[in-house]
C-alpha cells in the first residue's frame, strides 16, 4: 500500500491566537513582530496582506504599507501552548504525525483513503487551498 502523506501548515497561527487573546483584533490588519524599524514581521493578517505586507518582511517597511495595521510583539510562550493542543488533537485522530514546527504538522493517514475532517478550530482566519479557496470548514485532510 502507498502510504498517503498530509503537511498540514495552520495558516496566520501566531494571529490566529492573538485574536483568540484579544478579539479586538478580529477583522483588523495585524502585525506581529519585532517593533523596531530593525524588527522583522514574523506574521500577518490577511488584512494586513491586501496592503502588500508578508511574513519576513522589514517591520518599517509593513508599517509604511499598512500604517493603520496593529502591531503586536507577539508572545511565544502563548503560541507554544496552542500548537501543543492542536498537535495533541491532531495525535488524537491521526496514528503518525511528526510536528516540523510550531505551527507545522506531517500525518501519515494511509489508514484512511477520503476526505476527513479531523477537528474545525475557529481562529478567526479559514485556511486555504494550494489555490487560495477556501474551504466551507477550518480544518481539512485530503489523502
Amino acid at each position: 500500500m502507498e502510504r498517503q502523506i498530509v503537511h498540514c501548515d495552520l495558516d496566520t497561527f501566531f494571529v490566529s491566537v492573538e485574536r483568540l487573546l484579544d478579539p479586538k483584533l478580529i477583522g483588523k490588519p495585524v502585525l506581529i513582530g519585532g517593533t523596531s524599524d530593525r524588527g522583522v514581521v514574523s506574521s500577518c493578517s490577511y488584512e494586513a496582506r491586501k496592503f502588500g505586507v508578508h511574513s519576513a518582511m522589514p517591520m518599517r517597511l509593513a508599517r509604511q504599507l499598512c500604517p493603520e495595521a496593529k502591531l503586536v510583539r507577539g508572545d511565544y510562550d502563548q503560541y507554544s501552548y496552542y500548537s501543543n493542543m492542536v498537535t495533541e488533537i491532531i495525535s488524537e485522530q491521526a496514528p503518525l504525525v511528526e510536528k516540523a514546527s510550531i505551527d507545522e504538522h506531517y500525518l501519515d493517514i494511509t489508514w484512511h483513503g477520503q476526505m476527513v475532517r479531523l477537528l474545525e478550530m475557529d481562529t478567526g482566519t479559514p485556511p486555504t487551498d494550494h489555490q487560495g479557496n477556501k474551504p466551507p470548514y477550518k480544518f481539512w485532510i485530503i489523502s
